[in-house]
This record gives C-alpha cells, sequence and structure tokens, in this order.
C-alpha cells in the first residue's frame, strides 16, 4: 500500500504571499502534493490559476484541488483541467465537491444545494467522456451541446476525479462515478464503514475502485480546542465530536493517520487549523512528525 501525504492550504491560508516559497518547501521536505480548496467567498487563490502558477514554477511536486462541480460550464472545466494537466506532465488531482452549504458561499456557488447532487450526476460522466477524447454529444439540463472532441487532451489517460462526502447519497455517487474518495472530518470507524457503501454501489454499477484509492481529508490543531471553536466545527458537521477528528498535536496526528492506515486508507492532506505567519517552521515540525509513514 503506498502512502502519500500532502498538504492542504485551507480556507484561511491561502494568500499570495510565499506561495512560491511553500511550493519549494514541500517539494524539499518530501510531501507528495499542495491542495488548494476552492472557496469563492474566503481569502484563498483559486486553484486553477495559482496551480497553473505552481506548477511553471516547480515541475515535481503535484497539484491537488477540491475543485467546484455544480455552477461549471461543463466543456470549460473540462478543456482547463485537460490543459493544466497537460502543462503539468500529467500532476493534477482532482477531488470534486458540491460547496459549502452555508452563506455567502452557496449563494455565490448560484446553485440550490437541492440540485447540486443532480447536477454532478449529470456532469461526471461526461467529463470522463470528453478527457478520454472521444466526440460527445450531450443534451441535458446542465449542459447542451453536439459533437465536441476536447483537445489538448489531459496526459493522465485516464483523468482520474475523486469525490468527497460522507452522507449516503454522497458515497453512492462515490461508488457509480469517481476513482477515489477523499472524505474529511470523519473517524476511522466511521470511513471503514463508508467505504463498503461505496464498493457496493460500485459493484451495482459494474466498476471497482482501487483500493490504493481511499483517502482522507485532515484538519490538524497545534493548540487546545477551544469553545469557541469546538462549537464551530461542530456546526460544520452535525453530531460527530470534534475533538474525535481533529487531533491535536503532531503526535495526536501521527496517532490518527496510523489508525486509518490500519482500516486501507492511505492517501491524506493534512492541514493546520490555525492560520499561520509562515509556513516553512510548521512543514518542518510536520515533517519530522509524519514523513515517514510514505512507502
Amino acid at each position: 500500500m503506498k502512502v502519500r501525504i500532502g498538504v492542504g492550504t485551507g480556507a484561511t491560508t491561502g494568500g499570495t504571499s510565499g506561495f512560491l516559497d511553500l511550493i519549494d518547501d514541500l517539494d524539499d521536505l518530501g510531501f507528495d502534493s499542495i491542495w488548494l480548496p476552492e472557496v469563492l467567498t474566503a481569502s484563498t487563490l483559486d486553484p486553477m490559476v495559482a496551480l497553473a502558477h505552481a506548477a511553471a514554477h516547480n515541475s515535481h511536486l503535484k497539484l491537488g484541488t477540491t475543485m467546484l462541480l455544480p455552477g461549471r460550464n461543463l466543456v470549460r472545466l473540462a478543456k482547463e483541467s485537460a490543459t493544466l494537466d497537460a502543462l503539468s506532465k500529467g500532476r493534477l488531482l482532482i477531488t470534486f465537491v458540491p460547496g459549502l452549504p452555508r452563506q455567502p458561499e452557496s449563494g455565490a456557488v448560484g446553485v440550490a444545494g437541492s440540485e447540486k447532487g443532480r447536477m454532478m450526476d449529470e456532469m461526471l460522466p461526461v467529463l470522463r467522456s470528453l478527457w478520454a477524447g472521444e466526440t460527445v454529444t450531450h443534451h441535458g439540463d446542465v449542459a447542451d451541446f453536439e459533437g465536441v472532441t476536447l483537445s489538448p487532451l489531459p496526459v493522465q489517460r485516464p483523468l482520474e476525479f475523486w469525490l468527497g462526502g460522507i452522507v449516503p447519497a454522497a458515497l453512492e455517487r462515490c461508488g457509480r462515478f469517481a476513482d477515489g474518495w477523499l472524505p474529511s472530518a470523519c473517524t476511522p470507524e466511521e470511513v471503514a464503514r463508508a467505504r463498503v457503501v461505496v464498493d457496493d454501489a460500485a459493484a451495482r454499477a459494474g466498476r471497482t475502485i482501487d483500493p490504493e484509492h481511499f483517502g482522507v481529508s485532515i484538519v490538524y490543531s497545534r493548540l487546545p480546542l477551544d469553545p469557541t471553536m469546538i462549537r464551530a466545527l461542530s456546526a460544520a458537521r452535525k453530531g460527530v465530536d470534534p475533538e474525535k477528528v481533529v487531533p491535536v498535536g503532531i503526535d495526536e496526528l501521527r496517532s490518527l493517520l496510523e489508525r486509518f492506515l490500519e482500516v486501507g486508507f492511505s492517501k491524506f492532506v493534512v492541514r493546520p487549523l490555525q492560520q499561520l505567519e509562515g509556513w516553512r517552521s510548521e512543514l518542518d515540525v510536520l515533517a519530522t512528525g509524519v514523513l515517514d509513514l510514505q512507502t
């Protein structure tokens, strides 16, 4: 089982200052990838633009994003992502997300929450066909076009996409359409149970997901969680104890990673909860604490 650890910038540490230094530091220390979120109303870089900048600057680090899918022009998205994968020589990693279900973000995305799942179900197979170089005709609610053939094509054939989410509909969608699963804010016990649902859904759709393609996005804290933070984290995922899914300190983070490894999850994106003044010192501590888990 290949263990890979990437680092996410999160929704509060995505400014322009020091971005290329962060890319170089991640590569120098041996992290697998950089992950940028797409949150339209937060102080974050646009992931496609920033990852293109990173790809031109650094030729090694993998380039990951949790990218909004509903609300996008389907052919334009296919072309943008294929172009970035081609220019970066096959380093693009994509996890599609429906977007945060709270204002002002949900309004900025421009798609009602009740419509997002249906839109994703329509869009995902069309994207796969476009990236495969097929001539695609599609008449649907999300897109309506005839005889489109994508060029340039991605280097990765296929260009894979993963999905997140742990609610039943998200698990079913992942099994039916995705190449991998990257949930967040969950325990090893939860993902072990949910993986059965994903695999069952894939089997019913006549497909399988590579056992290596199960991972977790983990927020960790360097400081004890105060009551305000606990309330905010609890609101983000109701019914889940934040102290069980947000490790405090590098030792607890490593312990949690090891527990995920025990249940067969091997790809990780880790992100510090606190806003950082500078990345290098944090990355040094993180690398010392967890990078030897990579195989």
